[in-house]
């Protein structure tokens, strides 16, 4: 006689495909969390990423994302499991075992498969991610700044969710055995999850609720800070992107029960009803492969947006090679940049300069009080808000040739080429200041003029601005130069014996970042006793530190207030001045795409398995090959393009939102990211569309189906 472990050992080898399906996606969900954790807390990584920022704030929500759809998947992975084993369950309770013992098995079966599962995932997340990692710097840019370093703490990603995995199951096996009944038990891995009857109009309202949501959910935080001057606490403005969600879901309802097609629609009969019969795991399924294919795009298309526009804007610049420099520091003049650019072979075609003077304005700035309910903000009106770099008319005229006329009192502020200040510059100063000396002058504004290298200054009338900048000292006043060159595609060499020459030039006190103002300095110190951008400062409120040393760094090129702009450099560095940045996302993207193909994959075999008996059956019945497998691929269809349709509309219409609500318009350098985007796009779909035939080929071959 077999004792009781003998018999559950047997039943557990029959029901092994389905114990190594709920390990395999254990294993997997702590594979993709914890690396995911691991590239997310890594200082490599968070060396770019500054505390606060959108790119920051974008890692964190594609990682939701990918939280949330790991979760769904293994919830759903754990019923399905425990699903088939209540037959198993069923039987040993017929044989008289009791509820004691069987809970004890399974808690011992269990604990072995999560301890195993989530230990691998844990473990090979981070050879995982350092081989992805050296893959991309084998194939696309290699830099001192690219060496990968893991930070130990990340590891509690990984042990928080294989916490919750291990909850998750013992609290569900718990359940399966309390709420165990012999006939019911048995009969359990037989019942299908039907989803009751659902109206056309869930499709139409779906779409509308998603429209509307994600642009509710996208304007409330605008809503918040600028109309009601309150910064909730995170999670308040996720909130309003709950109808988009509850829209999301309908939509995917509605194809799981009813389709699209409403002519012809017996085709598809056998396709909708089973897709009906096993509607609530799909349904799930289908939403977390929406999730992750839009945070696997959210993710990809930022290498494409800020690479296409970056080089558009390099292209546009007026001139070749731009630089500023303080006064009172050691900047190279013409005689000695001619000189270098004759040891390098170039010519000069045209040399153009221009003092500034950096003057205060007046304006508002943000005064924040912490209360109850989070940060709230009032406006303050200073005579002295910001400081700005100002040009004398004659000096704007020398730096681009254009005539400007600006009488007495009057100012014109320098925007982009195309008019916009991009979010970070209001040409609206109406009094402008000698920081030094207290001279005042009240101004009217004139028509704003354009130019990308000049974006952000002032222009005065000459009289005007000699009266102004008169008893500044050194360190209040710029050079900036203007010069072009022959074959400027061939003087990388030059451009980059220049920029070391700058930076050389440049002592410690203007090793500082592109957002450093002295005059908001001079505020913070007199209100709080620090500046958060001084350098001795910056590194506790998590911003880069400008070092000499590492001008090659993303954090210098990227963030230096005298970085030169010379078009040649810029472009032939791009990819090795953003590699964190581009590495990062493209990481992101490749581990929610392979998410994707693995939930989609297991969705369309499960389906099989539990569709095996009615093909049989419609076999049996006459029913011809092509009939058969038009039906199959039908369900199979749907679980791939429904999700994948849903995705990309999603991201693109968020990213849509994003652009357009930046500066009220969408640009030619954002419409040829967006084009660039939907060139990607389309590489996405095609590769999910080759996983899609290859997973249709199994899904016959197990359903025994063959096309004639």
């Amino acid at each position: 006689m077999k004792q009781f472990g003998q018999v559950c050992a047997a039943l557990r080898r029959k029901n092994r495909a389905h114990s190594a399906l709920l390990a395999g996606c254990c294993f997997f969900s702590v594979l993709l969390i914890t690396a995911y954790g691991i590239m997310m807390r890594s200082p490599t990584i968070l060396a770019v990423l500054p505390e606060g920022g959108d790119s920051r704030k974008q890692v964190m929500m594609i990682f939701v994302l990918a939280v949330i759809g790991c979760a769904v998947f293994t919830v759903y992975a754990s019923g399905l499991f425990f699903r088939h084993r209540s037959r198993q369950t069923g039987i040993l309770l017929a044989l008289g075992a009791s509820r004691r013992q069987l809970r004890r098995q399974l808690y011992r079966e269990l604990a072995g498969l999560t301890a195993v599962s989530c230990a691998a995932g844990a473990l090979l997340a981070a050879p995982l991610a350092w081989g992805i990692w050296q893959l991309f710097r084998l194939f696309v840019v290699d830099s001192a700044q690219m060496a990968l370093r893991f930070e130990p703490r990340a590891w509690g990603i990984a042990l928080g969710f294989s916490a919750f995995v291990a909850v998750l199951l013992f609290a569900a096996g718990g359940r399966s055995v309390r709420r165990a009944n012999i006939i019911e038990t048995v009969q359990e891995v037989h019942r299908s999850e039907p989803i009751r009857a659902v109206p056309r109009w869930y499709g139409p309202l779906g779409l509308c609720l998603l429209a509307g949501g994600g642009l509710l959910g996208y304007l409330a935080p605008s809503v918040f800070v600028n109309g009601l001057h309150w910064y909730p606490p995170g999670g308040i403005s996720g909130l309003f992107y709950l109808p988009a969600l509850a829209g999301l879901y309908m939509i995917l309802l509605h194809t799981v029960v009813n389709g699209w097609r409403t002519r012809h629609a017996y085709r598809d009969l056998i396709a909708t009803s089973l897709m009906k019969f096993q509607g609530r795991q799909t349904v799930r399924s289908m939403l977390v492969m929406t999730l992750l294919i839009g945070g696997g795009l959210f993710a990809a298309f930022y290498t494409p947006m800020i690479g296409t526009g970056s080089m558009m804007s390099y292209d546009a610049r007026p001139v070749d090679c731009a630089y500023h420099f303080r006064a009172d520091q050691n900047g190279p003049g013409q005689s000695e940049v001619e000189q270098l650019a004759a040891e390098y072979g170039v010519a000069l075609t045209s040399w153009a300069e221009a003092p500034m003077a950096r003057l205060a304005v007046d304006g508002s700035y943000q005064l924040e009080e912490e209360g109850p309910v989070g940060t709230t903000w009032r406006s303050v009106y200073a005579q002295q808000a910001r400081s700005v770099l100002v040009l004398s008319e004659s000096g704007y005229r020398a730096l681009t040739g254009e005539a400007v006329e600006l009488a007495p009192g009057q100012t014109a502020g320098v925007l982009d080429a195309t008019g916009s200040g991009q979010d970070r510059f209001e040409a609206d100063a109406t009094l402008f200041t000698n920081p030094l000396t207290g001279q005042q002058l009240a101004v009217t504004l004139a028509e704003p003029l354009r130019n990308d290298l000049l974006l952000g200054c002032y222009v005065l009338d000459d009289g005007d601005w000699a009266a102004l900048s008169e008893g500044l000292t050194g360190e209040w006043q710029e050079q900036m130069v203007f010069f072009n060159v022959e074959n400027e595609q061939d003087s990388y060499p030059f451009a980059r014996a220049l920029f070391d020459r700058i930076v050389d030039g440049s002592g410690p006190e203007v090793a500082v970042l592109d957002g450093w103002d002295p005059i908001v300095r001079q505020r913070y110190l007199a209100q709080e006793g620090v500046y958060f951008l001084d350098p001795e400062q910056s590194e506790e409120a998590n911003f880069p530190r400008m070092d000499y040393s590492q001008r090659d760094s993303s954090d210098f090129r990227l963030y230096w207030q005298y970085m030169p702009r010379f078009r040649v450099l810029d472009k032939a560095d791009f990819v090795r001045t953003t590699a964190v940045f581009l590495m990062l996302f493209v990481f992101i993207a490749v581990l929610c795409l392979s998410a994707v193909i693995v939930i989609a994959c297991t969705r369309c075999m499960t389906i099989a398995q539990s569709s095996r008996q009615v093909y049989s059956d419609l076999r049996r019945l006459g029913a011809p090959g092509r009939y058969l497998y038009h039906s199959a691929r039908s369900q199979v269809r749907r679980v791939f393009l429904t999700p994948t349709l849903a995705g990309f509309g999603l991201i693109f219409g968020f990213y849509g939102l994003i652009l357009y609500f930046n500066d009220g318009r969408l640009t030619s350098g954002e419409l040829a990211g967006l084009a660039v985007c939907l060139g990607l796009a389309a590489g996405v779909g095609a590769l999910l569309w080759a996983v899609y035939r290859l997973t249709l080929g199994r899904v016959c071959a197990a359903l025994a189906i063959r096309r004639r």
